[in-house]
């Protein structure tokens, strides 16, 4: 994964519907959200990409009493790729595309108090930030398309991933 172009970067969300079990969850992360990457790469339309899981406030542009839960997925055009050649390529389940303004991006936060110090980085570079956000991103889609297709994968199956990628940082992850 490469460092993202902040001045070319696009966001789309997936709305989640309430009450999904984790089996759900996980095949719309397999079978749409690894789609649309796998298609917009193929074609050579993006060179990075990531995606979280929020709600209101988080980001997602809809109005104050939207209580939906959304995908938002977030990518780098190719310098010589048309935000209208992105655009033919999102499938309908995409809402609210919309260019993201470089500002919006030039700072990674958890919370209004919680600011990533790109001081500290060898290159004090945002965008190497960026690119290890999407790396982790990468690295759930690699992870949950070890199983085979018609799958029910639970929190049990992916635990194990997440306790030795959480062991290498030292953090405790359990299931309760």
């Amino acid at each position: 994964m490469q460092k993202p172009d902040l001045n070319r970067m696009w966001e789309t969300f997936i709305k989640i519907e309430t009450g999904l079990s984790y089996p759900v969850l996980y095949d719309m992360i397999r079978f749409k959200i690894y789609s649309l990457i796998s298609t917009l790469l193929q074609r050579e339309v993006v060179d990075w990409y990531c995606f979280l899981i929020h709600g209101r406030g988080g980001g997602v542009p809809t109005s104050e009493d939207d209580t939906n839960v959304y995908f938002h997925i977030r990518f780098s055009l190719k310098k010589d790729v048309k935000p209208e050649d992105f655009l033919s390529l999102l499938p309908v389940y995409c809402v609210m595309t919309r260019e993201i303004k470089p500002e919006w991006v030039a700072r990674i936060s958890i919370d209004k108090n919680v600011f990533m110090d790109t001081s500290l980085f060898q290159t004090e570079e945002i965008e190497e930030a960026w690119r290890v956000i999407g790396e982790q991103s990468e690295w759930l889609l690699n992870m949950l398309n070890i199983y085979k297709e018609k799958t029910k994968i639970t929190p049990v199956q992916v635990l194990p991933f997440l306790h030795y990628y959480a062991n290498m940082a030292q953090l405790d992850v359990r299931l309760k």
